[in-house]
């Protein structure tokens, strides 16, 4: 980065956190597009750092839109505490999204500490990322036949948080997706669409504001005042295009399936591999 011009810092910034907004709570993987489309386009790898950084605009975007769902949340926690009301559905779902946050804190932890070479380790390679993405495009294919699409957020059980948890943990590995495996898990177990993508967008708010601020607390160590600007302009930008991506996937959900995302993740894939391979 140290070659690019401060403007040109600013361009760069700005369509990463485009690109971030758009694919974080889309089922596509957005690690693994921040990690292949400025590759296809000639700019420079972002790194871990920057890729979790700019996820502080996509936790902005959705505690926005949620706002009402996380005051309700708050005020089932609270009559669990001071009125003894263990089974309110907001209680529920609060201990659901806080069992489910912890195996990816869990594992993310241990690469962040033990594995030292992740960031340039073969899992983060063209060929590894579109591998998953064509894995992935079969699952969420069995999950749209095989989903029964009848539980809703008010069937919400300790144990849905802990495997779906589970499941999400499994996105530190990039061309997973965090809503799509964690959609898809729901999918699988009985939730509806609708139900599960809310779902989805509420226990990723514990994980992407930990990891956010993580990263972020080691990029501004690194950066320069004039290297901030440009990141804190790719943040507001990740913030708009994620707000404009979770309720365009909220609405989108009501009435259709999932489809044209499997579609897009398996031919992205493939793609992905083609291009790898004509030019190795």
């Amino acid at each position: 980065m140290s070659t690019l011009t401060f403007l040109e810092r600013c361009w760069y910034y700005l369509n990463l956190g485009i690109i971030q907004g758009l694919t974080e709570f889309l089922p596509i993987s957005s690690t693994a597009h921040l990690k292949v489309l400025p590759i296809l386009l000639g700019w420079q790898d972002p790194g871990v750092s920057v890729i979790a950084s700019l996820q502080l605009g996509s936790i902005i975007a959705v505690i926005t839109y949620f706002r009402t769902d996380l005051f309700t949340i708050s005020r089932g926690i609270s009559k669990a505490l001071f009125h003894n009301r263990r089974n309110d559905t907001s209680f529920k779902l609060a201990l659901s999204i806080f069992v489910g946050t912890l195996p990816i804190v869990f594992f993310g932890m241990f690469i962040k500490i033990f594995w030292t070479g992740y960031e340039v380790s073969i899992v983060r390679s063209i060929p590894s990322i579109a591998l998953v993405s064509i894995l992935m495009s079969l699952l969420m294919l069995l999950a749209e036949l095989l989903g029964k699409r009848s539980r809703t957020l008010d069937d919400i059980k300790i144990s849905d948080g802990l495997f779906i948890g589970l499941s999400q943990s499994l996105a530190l590995i990039p061309g997973v997706s965090r809503s799509g495996i964690t959609i898809t898990t729901a999918l699988m177990t009985g939730w509806e669409r609708q139900s599960a993508a809310k779902l989805t967008f509420l226990l990723g708010i514990p994980a992407i504001t930990l990891s956010g601020i993580v990263e972020l607390k080691g990029a501004i160590g690194s950066f320069t005042f004039g290297e901030l600007i440009p990141l804190v302009l790719g943040i507001c930008s990740s913030a708009v295009f994620s707000f404009l991506s979770i309720d365009f996937l909220i609405k989108f959900l009501q009435k259709q399936s999932m489809m044209i995302f499997i579609t897009y993740r398996f031919f992205f894939g493939i793609l992905l591999l083609a291009w790898f391979y004509h030019h190795s």
